[in-house]
């Protein structure tokens, strides 16, 4: 059965940035539901942690630390799936 848009959990990332419960919080919805959005808020976006890097070089180092897969990049929001 395919998954659903509705069905897919996201999560926000916002003036704290990118944290270890951040990263445990994807982890665990990664291991229940196999796929997980991740929007990058222009708060993150703003505060400075993405300024100087690639939008892309910070997805690879999120799909590692999750130990995910990078399906989908549109703007600013990740789509990852459990490798």
């Amino acid at each position: 059965m395919p998954m659903k848009k509705d069905d897919i959990v996201t999560i926000n990332v916002g003036k704290k940035g990118i944290t270890e419960g951040l990263i445990n919080e994807i982890n665990t919805i990664l291991e229940k539901h196999g796929i997980v959005k991740v929007r990058m808020l222009k708060n993150f976006r703003m505060k400075g942690e993405l300024e100087g890097k690639d939008k892309k070089q910070l997805a690879k180092e999120i799909a590692e630390k999750v130990n995910g897969k990078l399906v989908d990049f549109r703007g600013f929001v990740l789509t990852f799936k459990r490798c």
